[in-house]
């Protein structure tokens, strides 16, 4: 008896942690994304690595060039790097 609860805690367990660690990836792909074309500063700056300043450059770079073809296409903008693009390259698009 005492070893079936232990084999039934120990599977819980496990149960737990398989269920937490795929938790973060499961809700970033339930979070909306972003739209790059029509996101306004304040939704630009939530973004990792941009602040109001690189959101405010997002912004002035489409109204300059035009919307972004491809979501990538925000590493035209000045200071928007590869970084910038790896960390949120999967909350963003450009429909």
């Amino acid at each position: 008896m005492r070893k079936h609860r232990t084999l039934l805690l120990a599977m819980g367990l496990v149960m737990i942690f398989i269920f937490l660690t795929t938790l973060p990836a499961a809700a970033a792909e339930m979070a909306p994304k972003i739209n790059i074309n029509t996101a306004t500063v304040d939704e630009l700056a939530q973004l990792k690595r941009v602040g109001p300043a690189y959101a405010a450059r997002i912004v002035e770079y489409r109204e300059q060039n035009g919307p972004f073809e491809k979501a990538e296409d925000i590493m035209k903008v000045r200071g928007i790097g590869s970084k910038t693009w790896e960390e949120n390259k999967d909350n963003l698009s450009v429909k």
